[in-house]
Protein backbone atom coordinates (compact mmCIF):
# COMPACT_ATOMS: atom_id res chain seq x y z
CA UNK A 1 0.00 0.00 0.00
CA UNK A 2 2.58 2.57 1.15
CA UNK A 3 4.64 1.73 -2.53
CA UNK A 4 1.83 2.24 -4.07
CA UNK A 5 0.79 5.76 -2.48
CA UNK A 6 4.35 6.95 -3.05
CA UNK A 7 4.27 5.79 -6.74
CA UNK A 8 0.85 7.97 -6.90
CA UNK A 9 2.59 10.86 -5.96
CA UNK A 10 5.40 10.48 -7.72
CA UNK A 11 3.28 10.65 -10.80
CA UNK A 12 1.44 13.31 -9.74
CA UNK A 13 4.77 15.55 -8.92
CA UNK A 14 5.39 14.19 -12.52
CA UNK A 15 2.31 15.59 -13.86
CA UNK A 16 2.61 18.99 -12.05
CA UNK A 17 6.30 19.06 -14.16
CA UNK A 18 5.26 18.68 -17.16
CA UNK A 19 2.12 20.45 -17.51
CA UNK A 20 4.27 23.65 -15.80
CA UNK A 21 6.16 23.15 -18.85
CA UNK A 22 3.68 23.11 -20.99
CA UNK A 23 1.48 25.88 -19.47
CA UNK A 24 5.21 27.70 -19.87
CA UNK A 25 5.57 27.09 -23.62
CA UNK A 26 2.66 28.14 -24.23
CA UNK A 27 3.12 31.51 -22.85
CA UNK A 28 6.83 31.68 -24.63
CA UNK A 29 4.60 31.24 -27.50
CA UNK A 30 2.15 34.01 -26.75
CA UNK A 31 5.18 36.75 -25.74
CA UNK A 32 6.73 36.27 -29.28
CA UNK A 33 2.87 37.05 -30.55
CA UNK A 34 2.94 40.27 -28.44
CA UNK A 35 6.36 41.24 -30.06
CA UNK A 36 4.78 40.63 -33.51
CA UNK A 37 2.12 42.33 -32.96
CA UNK A 38 3.85 45.37 -31.53
CA UNK A 39 5.95 45.37 -34.58
CA UNK A 40 2.88 45.37 -37.18
CA UNK A 41 0.83 47.99 -34.83
CA UNK A 42 3.90 50.31 -35.09
CA UNK A 43 3.98 49.99 -39.37
CA UNK A 44 -0.23 50.70 -39.10
CA UNK A 45 0.75 54.07 -37.68
CA UNK A 46 -2.34 55.57 -35.63
CA UNK A 47 -4.38 53.06 -36.70
CA UNK A 48 -2.22 50.24 -34.58
CA UNK A 49 -2.31 52.55 -31.57
CA UNK A 50 -4.83 50.00 -29.82
CA UNK A 51 -3.17 46.89 -30.70
CA UNK A 52 -0.19 48.11 -29.93
CA UNK A 53 -1.22 48.61 -25.69
CA UNK A 54 -3.13 44.98 -26.19
CA UNK A 55 0.02 43.64 -27.07
CA UNK A 56 2.20 45.46 -24.20
CA UNK A 57 -0.39 43.90 -21.98
CA UNK A 58 -0.38 40.51 -23.27
CA UNK A 59 3.22 40.57 -22.92
CA UNK A 60 3.36 41.53 -19.60
CA UNK A 61 0.85 39.35 -18.86
CA UNK A 62 3.10 35.99 -20.65
CA UNK A 63 6.33 37.08 -18.65
CA UNK A 64 4.25 37.43 -15.12
CA UNK A 65 2.59 33.69 -15.99
CA UNK A 66 6.46 32.59 -17.20
CA UNK A 67 8.06 33.98 -13.58
CA UNK A 68 5.11 32.14 -11.89
CA UNK A 69 5.46 28.93 -13.87
CA UNK A 70 9.33 29.38 -13.13
CA UNK A 71 8.73 29.78 -9.65
CA UNK A 72 6.51 26.44 -9.71
CA UNK A 73 8.62 24.67 -10.86
CA UNK A 74 11.34 25.26 -8.80
CA UNK A 75 9.01 24.88 -5.65
CA UNK A 76 7.47 21.32 -7.01
CA UNK A 77 11.41 20.13 -7.98
CA UNK A 78 12.29 21.09 -3.97
CA UNK A 79 8.90 19.38 -2.74
CA UNK A 80 9.41 15.98 -5.34
CA UNK A 81 12.97 15.56 -3.92
CA UNK A 82 11.87 15.93 -0.21
CA UNK A 83 9.14 13.91 -0.82
CA UNK A 84 11.55 11.27 -2.83
CA UNK A 85 13.55 11.30 0.05
CA UNK A 86 10.89 11.23 2.96
CA UNK A 87 9.43 8.36 0.74
CA UNK A 88 12.56 6.64 0.75
CA UNK A 89 12.89 6.30 4.12
CA UNK A 90 9.64 5.49 4.60
CA UNK A 91 9.94 2.71 2.11
CA UNK A 92 13.42 1.33 3.96
CA UNK A 93 12.35 1.70 7.80
CA UNK A 94 8.76 -0.03 6.77
CA UNK A 95 10.76 -2.87 4.86
CA UNK A 96 13.44 -2.74 7.85
CA UNK A 97 10.71 -3.54 10.41
CA UNK A 98 9.42 -6.02 8.63
CA UNK A 99 12.50 -8.25 8.11
CA UNK A 100 13.57 -7.49 11.44
CA UNK A 101 9.91 -8.52 12.51
CA UNK A 102 10.49 -11.47 10.08
CA UNK A 103 13.95 -12.51 11.60
CA UNK A 104 12.33 -12.55 15.17
CA UNK A 105 9.55 -14.93 13.73
CA UNK A 106 12.56 -17.13 12.80
CA UNK A 107 14.16 -17.79 15.86
CA UNK A 108 11.03 -17.75 17.86
CA UNK A 109 10.23 -21.01 16.22
CA UNK A 110 13.22 -22.49 16.62
CA UNK A 111 13.37 -21.53 20.23
CA UNK A 112 9.56 -22.92 20.68
CA UNK A 113 10.92 -26.07 18.98
CA UNK A 114 13.76 -26.57 21.20
CA UNK A 115 11.68 -25.26 24.32
CA UNK A 116 9.88 -29.08 23.99
CA UNK A 117 13.59 -30.36 23.40
CA UNK A 118 14.40 -29.18 26.91
CA UNK A 119 11.08 -30.83 28.35
CA UNK A 120 11.67 -33.62 26.62
CA UNK A 121 14.75 -34.62 27.86
CA UNK A 122 14.02 -34.14 31.41
CA UNK A 123 10.96 -36.37 30.77
CA UNK A 124 12.59 -39.26 29.51
CA UNK A 125 15.36 -39.35 32.55
CA UNK A 126 12.33 -40.18 34.66
CA UNK A 127 11.17 -43.47 32.58
CA UNK A 128 11.97 -46.52 34.52
CA UNK A 129 13.33 -48.44 32.07
CA UNK A 130 16.06 -45.47 31.77
CA UNK A 131 16.55 -45.36 35.22
CA UNK A 132 17.21 -49.13 36.10
CA UNK A 133 18.94 -49.07 33.22
CA UNK A 134 21.89 -47.61 35.10
CA UNK A 135 20.81 -48.98 38.54
CA UNK A 136 20.74 -52.69 37.92
CA UNK A 137 23.70 -52.53 34.66
CA UNK A 138 22.93 -55.63 33.35
CA UNK A 139 21.64 -56.84 29.21
CA UNK A 140 18.20 -56.94 30.72
CA UNK A 141 17.73 -53.89 31.95
CA UNK A 142 19.91 -52.41 28.54
CA UNK A 143 18.04 -54.38 26.39
CA UNK A 144 14.42 -53.08 28.19
CA UNK A 145 15.77 -49.53 27.82
CA UNK A 146 16.91 -49.72 24.47
CA UNK A 147 13.37 -51.00 23.04
CA UNK A 148 11.99 -48.27 25.22
CA UNK A 149 14.05 -45.76 23.72
CA UNK A 150 13.35 -47.14 20.23
CA UNK A 151 9.60 -46.46 20.87
CA UNK A 152 10.15 -42.82 21.65
CA UNK A 153 11.86 -42.69 18.27
CA UNK A 154 8.65 -44.11 16.40
CA UNK A 155 6.44 -41.34 17.92
CA UNK A 156 9.41 -38.35 18.30
CA UNK A 157 10.64 -38.46 14.54
CA UNK A 158 12.60 -34.85 15.12
CA UNK A 159 15.42 -36.95 16.84
CA UNK A 160 18.37 -39.02 15.37
CA UNK A 161 19.30 -40.54 18.20
CA UNK A 162 18.59 -41.14 22.24
CA UNK A 163 21.49 -42.28 24.18
CA UNK A 164 22.42 -43.34 27.68
CA UNK A 165 25.63 -42.73 29.28
CA UNK A 166 27.13 -44.13 32.38
CA UNK A 167 28.51 -42.14 35.36
CA UNK A 168 32.34 -42.62 33.71
CA UNK A 169 30.17 -41.45 30.06
CA UNK A 170 30.43 -44.57 28.31
CA UNK A 171 27.38 -45.14 26.18
CA UNK A 172 25.68 -48.35 27.41
CA UNK A 173 22.40 -47.62 25.37
CA UNK A 174 21.23 -46.34 22.45
CA UNK A 175 17.83 -45.84 20.27
CA UNK A 176 18.98 -47.24 17.04
CA UNK A 177 22.39 -49.54 17.66
CA UNK A 178 22.12 -50.74 14.27
CA UNK A 179 22.00 -47.37 12.54
CA UNK A 180 24.63 -46.08 14.69
CA UNK A 181 27.15 -49.23 15.48
CA UNK A 182 29.45 -46.29 16.36
CA UNK A 183 27.60 -44.83 19.15
CA UNK A 184 27.37 -47.91 21.61
CA UNK A 185 30.86 -47.81 23.88
CA UNK A 186 31.33 -44.89 23.04
CA UNK A 187 33.54 -42.48 25.47
CA UNK A 188 31.77 -39.01 26.18
CA UNK A 189 33.28 -37.77 28.98
CA UNK A 190 34.78 -34.81 27.70
CA UNK A 191 31.78 -33.67 25.71
CA UNK A 192 30.36 -30.87 26.98
CA UNK A 193 27.08 -32.24 27.10
CA UNK A 194 27.75 -34.75 29.27
CA UNK A 195 30.11 -32.42 31.81
CA UNK A 196 27.38 -30.18 32.07
CA UNK A 197 24.72 -32.48 32.42
CA UNK A 198 26.50 -34.66 35.26
CA UNK A 199 26.85 -31.41 37.06
CA UNK A 200 23.13 -30.07 37.29
CA UNK A 201 21.76 -29.89 40.64
CA UNK A 202 18.29 -31.42 40.21
CA UNK A 203 15.81 -33.01 37.48
CA UNK A 204 14.87 -29.69 36.75
CA UNK A 205 18.01 -28.81 34.95
CA UNK A 206 19.43 -29.98 32.05
CA UNK A 207 21.89 -29.37 29.11
CA UNK A 208 22.16 -28.22 25.49
CA UNK A 209 25.26 -28.10 23.26
CA UNK A 210 25.27 -26.19 20.12
CA UNK A 211 24.92 -27.55 16.69
CA UNK A 212 27.69 -29.34 15.21
CA UNK A 213 27.85 -32.45 13.20
CA UNK A 214 28.60 -36.06 15.20
CA UNK A 215 31.14 -38.43 13.84
CA UNK A 216 28.89 -40.93 16.05
CA UNK A 217 25.79 -40.20 14.40
CA UNK A 218 26.77 -40.68 10.71
CA UNK A 219 28.29 -36.50 11.22
CA UNK A 220 24.78 -35.36 11.39
CA UNK A 221 24.08 -31.87 12.56
CA UNK A 222 22.51 -32.36 15.74
CA UNK A 223 21.69 -30.36 19.08
CA UNK A 224 22.08 -32.59 21.90
CA UNK A 225 19.90 -32.29 25.48
CA UNK A 226 20.74 -33.73 27.70
CA UNK A 227 20.11 -34.42 31.77
CA UNK A 228 20.95 -36.72 35.09
CA UNK A 229 19.35 -39.68 34.79
CA UNK A 230 18.80 -39.79 38.63
CA UNK A 231 18.36 -42.68 41.57
CA UNK A 232 14.95 -43.83 41.76
CA UNK A 233 13.96 -41.08 38.82
CA UNK A 234 13.31 -38.61 41.85
CA UNK A 235 14.26 -34.63 41.33
CA UNK A 236 16.95 -34.82 44.12
CA UNK A 237 18.16 -38.11 43.18
CA UNK A 238 22.38 -38.99 43.16
CA UNK A 239 23.65 -38.68 39.23
CA UNK A 240 23.98 -42.42 37.82
CA UNK A 241 24.24 -41.01 34.40
CA UNK A 242 23.27 -38.95 31.65
CA UNK A 243 20.43 -39.24 28.69
CA UNK A 244 21.65 -37.46 25.72
CA UNK A 245 18.88 -36.58 22.67
CA UNK A 246 20.19 -35.62 19.74
CA UNK A 247 17.94 -33.40 17.89
CA UNK A 248 17.99 -33.77 13.58
CA UNK A 249 18.84 -30.53 13.19
CA UNK A 250 18.99 -29.89 9.26
CA UNK A 251 15.23 -30.87 8.65
CA UNK A 252 13.64 -28.61 11.27
CA UNK A 253 16.02 -25.75 10.77
CA UNK A 254 15.47 -25.70 7.18
CA UNK A 255 11.90 -26.05 7.42
CA UNK A 256 12.02 -22.83 9.42
CA UNK A 257 13.75 -20.36 7.19
CA UNK A 258 12.63 -21.74 4.22
CA UNK A 259 9.38 -21.00 5.52
CA UNK A 260 10.02 -17.27 5.95
CA UNK A 261 6.70 -15.41 4.45
CA UNK A 262 8.63 -13.32 1.57
CA UNK A 263 6.67 -12.06 -1.13
CA UNK A 264 7.80 -13.71 -4.54
CA UNK A 265 9.68 -10.26 -6.09
CA UNK A 266 11.96 -10.97 -2.93
CA UNK A 267 12.75 -14.18 -2.43
CA UNK A 268 15.22 -14.32 -4.85
CA UNK A 269 17.43 -11.76 -3.37
CA UNK A 270 16.61 -12.44 0.34
CA UNK A 271 18.79 -15.31 2.62
CA UNK A 272 17.51 -16.11 5.67
CA UNK A 273 19.24 -17.24 8.60
CA UNK A 274 19.72 -18.46 12.08
CA UNK A 275 23.23 -18.19 13.56
CA UNK A 276 24.93 -18.92 17.04
CA UNK A 277 25.97 -16.76 19.57
CA UNK A 278 29.49 -16.42 18.16
CA UNK A 279 27.70 -15.59 14.27
CA UNK A 280 28.31 -19.14 13.03
CA UNK A 281 25.76 -20.03 10.54
CA UNK A 282 23.76 -22.95 11.74
CA UNK A 283 20.65 -22.26 9.02
CA UNK A 284 20.49 -20.66 5.69
CA UNK A 285 17.43 -20.52 3.48
CA UNK A 286 19.95 -20.94 0.20
CA UNK A 287 22.19 -23.71 1.69
CA UNK A 288 25.20 -21.52 2.06
CA UNK A 289 27.97 -21.53 4.82
CA UNK A 290 25.69 -23.65 7.16
CA UNK A 291 28.16 -24.86 10.51
CA UNK A 292 31.29 -23.31 8.45
CA UNK A 293 30.52 -19.49 7.41
CA UNK A 294 30.45 -16.68 9.93
CA UNK A 295 28.19 -14.13 9.21
CA UNK A 296 29.42 -10.70 10.95
CA UNK A 297 26.85 -8.08 11.57
CA UNK A 298 26.37 -5.46 14.08
CA UNK A 299 24.38 -5.76 16.82
CA UNK A 300 23.35 -2.69 18.32
CA UNK A 301 20.44 -3.65 20.72
CA UNK A 302 18.11 -7.23 20.83
CA UNK A 303 16.88 -6.86 17.35
CA UNK A 304 16.87 -3.76 14.48
CA UNK A 305 18.18 -3.41 10.69
CA UNK A 306 20.77 -1.29 9.00
CA UNK A 307 22.09 -0.65 5.54
CA UNK A 308 25.48 -2.00 4.62
CA UNK A 309 26.45 -1.12 0.97
CA UNK A 310 23.52 -1.89 -1.30
CA UNK A 311 22.40 -4.17 1.62
CA UNK A 312 19.59 -4.15 3.99
CA UNK A 313 20.92 -6.93 7.29
CA UNK A 314 17.65 -6.95 9.74
CA UNK A 315 18.33 -9.37 12.99
CA UNK A 316 16.48 -10.31 16.29
CA UNK A 317 18.23 -11.98 19.06
CA UNK A 318 16.63 -15.22 20.57
CA UNK A 319 13.92 -14.11 23.43
CA UNK A 320 13.71 -17.28 24.54
CA UNK A 321 10.61 -19.63 25.41
CA UNK A 322 8.58 -20.24 28.70
CA UNK A 323 11.36 -21.85 30.72
CA UNK A 324 14.35 -22.04 27.92
CA UNK A 325 16.51 -19.07 28.03
CA UNK A 326 18.18 -19.48 24.29
CA UNK A 327 21.45 -19.52 23.89
CA UNK A 328 21.90 -16.27 22.33
CA UNK A 329 21.23 -17.29 18.40
CA UNK A 330 19.88 -14.53 16.12
CA UNK A 331 17.60 -14.69 13.15
CA UNK A 332 19.18 -12.82 10.90
CA UNK A 333 17.90 -11.73 6.79
CA UNK A 334 20.25 -10.08 3.99
CA UNK A 335 18.33 -8.97 1.57
CA UNK A 336 18.97 -6.43 -1.22
CA UNK A 337 17.79 -2.47 -0.90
Amino acid sequence: MQDDILQLAYEVSHVTRDKIHLIASVMSEARFLAINTRIEAARAGQAGVAFGLLADEMGRISSRIIQISNELRTATDASTKKLRDAGSDLLLNSRGERMTDLALNAVDLIDRNLYERSCDVRWWATDSAVVQALEEATPDAYRHARERLATILKSYTVYTDLFIADANGKVVVCGRPERHPGLMGRDMSREDWFVNAMRTRNGDEYAVADVRRFPALDETPVAIYSTAIRAGGQEQGQALGVLGIAFDWAPQAEGIVKGVRLAENEKAHTRVMLVDANRRVLASSNDAGILSETFNFRADGPRGFYCQGDKLIAYALTPGYETYKGLGWYGVIETTV
